[in-house]
C-alpha cells in the first residue's frame, strides 16, 4: 500500500476505535447502573449496620426473647463487608448487568486493536515513529490510558472503571481529530532523532498510566457517603495510587532523557524553555503526592486533591503549553 493508502486507513481505524469506545462506554454504563451497589468502608474500616440481637430459647412452639439493640462494637453489629455483602441494603446485581460487562471488555479491546492498527498504520505511512506532532501524541496518549485499563482488568477487577476511560479515550480521540489533526508527513529535524523513540514513548507510557490514575482520583471525589454503585474510596484510591507507583519513574526517566536530548540536539541539558519547566513542575507535583503518602501518612480526601492538582500540570504540560506558550517544543502543528 502507498503512504496516502496506509495514512487514509489510520484514519478510518481510528473513526473505528472512536465508535466501539463509545459503545463499550455505554455497555460499562449499563452495567454500572444495574449492578450491585457497595458501601462504603474507607472511612472506619467497615460498614456497619446495627441491628437486634434476639436471645431466648423456645418454649411451647414460640420463642421467648429477649432484644438486645447493637451497639458499637457489640455484638449486634454485622459488617457489609462480610458474607454476602449486605446485599439487603446494597442490592442484588442482575444478570443483565454482568452481560453487559462482559461486552463491555469485548468492545473495549476490539477499540484497542482498532487503536493500534491507527498507529501502526500511520507509522508506517510516515515511515518513522508515529507521535512526531500534537495529533499523533494526543492519539498515543489515548491508547496509553486504555491499554492501562485493560492491562490492570487483566489482574484485578477494575470494570468500575471502564465507562469512564471509554469516555477520556474517545474524546480524546476526538479533540484530536477536530482540532489536532495533522497529515502524515515529515517532521522537524529535531524530531528527527532515534531519542523521540525513547524520551516520548516513556512520556506517553507514564502519561497513560497517570491519566488513569486521574480518572479515579475524580470518581474518589465524586462518590459520596454510604451506599453506591461505584466501588469503596480506599479501592478506587488503591487503583490511583499503584498507577501512580508505576507511572512516577516513567515520567522521571522521560524528563531524564528529554534533557540528554536536549544537549545532542540543542547543546544544552536544559534551557527553561516552557516545555522543561513544566515537565518538571509535574515531577515535582507527584513526588509531593507520593511523599506525603509515605512520610506524613497522607490518605484519603487531601492525598487525591494533591493527585489531581499534579494530574491538572500533566494536562496543561501535554496540551497547554503546546497551545499557549512558544518554545523550542512549539511543534505541535495547531493552528
Amino acid at each position: 500500500m502507498s503512504a496516502e493508502q496506509l495514512a487514509g486507513l489510520s484514519d478510518l481505524f481510528v473513526v473505528a476505535a472512536v465508535l466501539l469506545y463509545v459503545f463499550a462506554m455505554v455497555a460499562f454504563a449499563i452495567e454500572l447502573a444495574f449492578g450491585r451497589a457497595r458501601p462504603d468502608r474507607s472511612q472506619a474500616g467497615q460498614a456497619v449496620v446495627k441491628e437486634p440481637v434476639t436471645v431466648g430459647a423456645a418454649v411451647d412452639g414460640t420463642s421467648a426473647s429477649v432484644t438486645l439493640p447493637g451497639g458499637d462494637g457489640g455484638a449486634g453489629e454485622r459488617s457489609l463487608a462480610g458474607a454476602g455483602g449486605g446485599d439487603a441494603a446494597a442490592g442484588k446485581p442482575s444478570a443483565g448487568a454482568a452481560r453487559a460487562g462482559m461486552v463491555a471488555l469485548g468492545l473495549a479491546w476490539l477499540g484497542w486493536a482498532a487503536h493500534l492498527g491507527a498507529i501502526a498504520t500511520r507509522g508506517l505511512a510516515v515511515d518513522r515513529w508515529p507521535w512526531g506532532n500534537m495529533y499523533e501524541f494526543v492519539v498515543a496518549i489515548c491508547f496509553a490510558a486504555v491499554t492501562a485499563f485493560l492491562g490492570t482488568q487483566l489482574r484485578h477487577n477494575v470494570r468500575f472503571l471502564g465507562a469512564f476511560v471509554m469516555v477520556t479515550a474517545a474524546l480524546g480521540l476526538g479533540v484530536a481529530v477536530k482540532i489536532f489533526y495533522t497529515a502524515a508527513g515529515p517532521v522537524v529535524p529535531a524530531l528527527n532523532s532515534y531519542w523521540i523513540a525513547i524520551h516520548v514513548t516513556a512520556a506517553i507510557i507514564a502519561s497513560g498510566l497517570l491519566t488513569l490514575a486521574g480518572v479515579t482520583g475524580i470518581l474518589y471525589l465524586v462518590r459520596g457517603d454510604g451506599v453506591s454503585r461505584l466501588p469503596a474510596r480506599a479501592d478506587l484510591e488503591r487503583v490511583a495510587h499503584r498507577a501512580i507507583v508505576f507511572a512516577f519513574p516513567l515520567w522521571t526517566f522521560a524528563v531524564i532523557a528529554g534533557a540528554l536530548w536536549a544537549d545532542r540536539a540543542w547543546g544544552r541539558y536544559w534551557g527553561w524553555d516552557p516545555k522543561e519547566v513544566w515537565s518538571f513542575i509535574t515531577w515535582v507535583a507527584y513526588a509531593a503526592y507520593l511523599h506525603a503518602r509515605v512520610t506524613a501518612g497522607w490518605r484519603g480526601r487531601a492525598a487525591t486533591i494533591v493527585q489531581l492538582v499534579a494530574f491538572g500540570c500533566l494536562m496543561f504540560n501535554l496540551v497547554g503549553v503546546n497551545i499557549f506558550i512558544s518554545g523550542l517544543h512549539s511543534y505541535a502543528d495547531v493552528n
